[in-house]
């Protein structure tokens, strides 16, 4: 995984780090601090300039939550409930939860989009309930947008200072990197391990 994202960097530039986001949005087992970590090195070597990577990585990563808020815009709230009853554990959601995350979507949904996109996977996940009650497109699309570029930008600099305070690199990108994937991977396995529908009422 980290090959084809140092691969889809160093051959597409700018088009790969978009790309990269729209697909890390779409399909979350790629996450950003791996893409635009390894941008904000890309950066420090001279190879991106800062602000247009930032840029870039929110515009990717707008479009890709674009994706999801038309899904859950297609399907529908009430469409929704004999998928939750059926899948419910792979989403570590039932229909009590589904049904309190509406609720709350239809009083504080611009905020709640703001303040997911610092969460992993809530980040991208939020999108399907932002669609699902209709939440107003252009409001959706400024505030992924506002959330994700204090996010962006702060994964960016990470990786730009830290392309420039280690001069052994390479070595440790790598395993840095796999490390990250592993623990999202990690963390969604005991989600659904451990969780329990809650009873009705709760």
């Amino acid at each position: 995984m980290t090959d084809f994202i140092l691969n889809l960097i160093e051959s597409w530039g700018y088009a790969g780090i978009f790309v990269l986001m729209v697909i890390e949005n779409v399909f979350p087992p790629i996450p950003s601090e791996v893409i635009m970590g390894l941008g904000g090195i890309a950066a420090a070597q001279g190879r991106f300039d800062f602000w247009t990577l930032v840029a870039v990585g929110v515009a990717g990563t707008t479009l890709g939550n674009w994706v999801w808020y038309g899904i859950g815009r297609w399907i529908g709230y009430e469409r929704l409930k004999p998928f939750i009853d059926r899948h419910g554990r792979w989403l570590t959601l039932d229909w009590n939860e589904v049904e309190r995350l509406h609720n709350i979507f239809l009083r504080f949904g611009p905020g709640i989009v703001f303040v997911a996109r610092f969460m992993p996977v809530t980040r991208t996940m939020v999108s399907l309930p932002a669609g699902m009650v209709r939440m107003h497109q252009g409001k959706f699309l400024l505030w992924t947008a506002a959330g994700s570029s204090i996010w962006i930008a702060a994964l960016a600099g990470a990786g730009n200072w830290f392309a420039r305070s280690f001069a052994n690199l390479d070595a440790i990108v790598g395993p840095l990197a796999l490390v990250a994937i592993g623990s999202l991977v990690l963390f969604y396995v005991w989600r659904v391990f451990t969780w329990k529908p809650k009873a009705k009422g709760k």
